[in-house]
């Protein structure tokens, strides 16, 4: 056990370092500037500027430059308005995070409660109703959902109240991150509900006369859940820093939101920083579901 989370810990290590050596030489790779503007600066100004962020630097130094600032705790600062990176970060990871959180928790309780309802009323019209949902949210863009949820309840019906920063509602901006993991948790909790209910051990279970809810919930429910906890590792990576989209629809001043527009501003420090997070999130994540694997089934056996 201790020798696999080792060997996992350096694989991530690995794989963020690699994730940073593709963004940071794609981004610059990428015509244009952050200096770049529609009335650009005289030459001698854009050198100065290039000089003061070490862009003037071959690619591999500025690399190595930016990997040994970061390490040491300094992100940099934003080349768009001087402030530094981590206060931007530390401003908007709080929420991104709750959002997150939130998000996840509703697609995870909702989702499974469907697939099981669903498994539970195969062919029959619960099972139906469960089906059209599902493919409504998956085939429903987040930005469309968020836009329309934003229209009706916040714009016409004044059901909720616009976020503001004074007053965060985090119901439809929650609702609108949770719906498409949702609708995905349901499919495969189902399907995979479905698959453990056929196998030969269920069927000696009630040959033998145990009931129903202790097959269901003690042997069925406890393996036709493990394909769900991998999913968990990149659905909670998703939802706590993916809610790009959302928090932009919803002008919630987040992480997700600053990474957009750093992208937009072609704001080289804060790319880097958040797409470090990400690949954080990612990789810590998928570990820890992989050894929640061990506590679900403990017959598992890691090499």
């Amino acid at each position: 056990m201790l020798g696999y989370t080792l060997k996992r810990i350096m694989l991530a290590i690995i794989t963020i370092f690699l994730v940073l050596l593709i963004t940071f030489f794609t981004m610059h790779a990428v015509p244009g500037g952050p200096f770049t503007k529609e009335k650009a600066p005289s030459p001698a100004v854009q050198a100065v500027l290039e000089s003061r962020f070490n862009l003037d630097k071959p690619l591999w130094e500025q690399f190595l430059l930016y990997i040994g600032n970061f390490f040491q705790g300094d992100a940099g600062v934003s080349l768009k308005n001087g402030r530094e990176v981590g206060d931007i970060i530390s401003e908007g990871v709080g929420t991104s995070l709750t959002l997150g959180l939130l998000g996840a928790l509703v697609a995870i309780v909702i989702g499974v409660t469907l697939g099981i309802v669903a498994a539970v009323n195969r062919n029959r019209w619960p099972d139906r109703l469960v089906i059209f949902l599902t493919t409504l949210f998956v085939s429903v863009p987040s930005f469309v959902l968020a836009t329309v949820l934003l229209y009706i309840f916040a714009t016409k019906l004044n059901w909720f109240p616009i976020w503001t920063a004074a007053k965060p509602n985090y119901f439809l901006p929650v609702i609108s991150l949770s719906m498409y993991p949702m609708a995905y948790i349901t499919r495969m909790t189902k399907s995979s509900m479905l698959d453990v209910l056929g196998e030969d051990y269920i069927r000696t279970a009630q040959a033998k006369g145990v009931s129903a809810p202790v097959i269901f919930f003690k042997h069925a429910l406890r393996n036709g859940i493990l394909p769900i906890i991998t999913y968990l590792g990149p659905m909670l990576a998703y939802t706590i820093t993916g809610s790009m989209v959302v928090e932009t629809v919803f002008t919630i001043n987040g992480m997700g939101r600053a990474f957009v527009q750093s992208i937009m501003n072609r704001d080289y420090p804060l790319i880097m920083a958040c797409t470090i997070i990400l690949a954080f999130a990612m990789v810590f994540m998928n570990l820890i579901c992989d050894l929640i694997y061990k506590v679900v089934d403990p017959r598992i056996r890691f090499e």
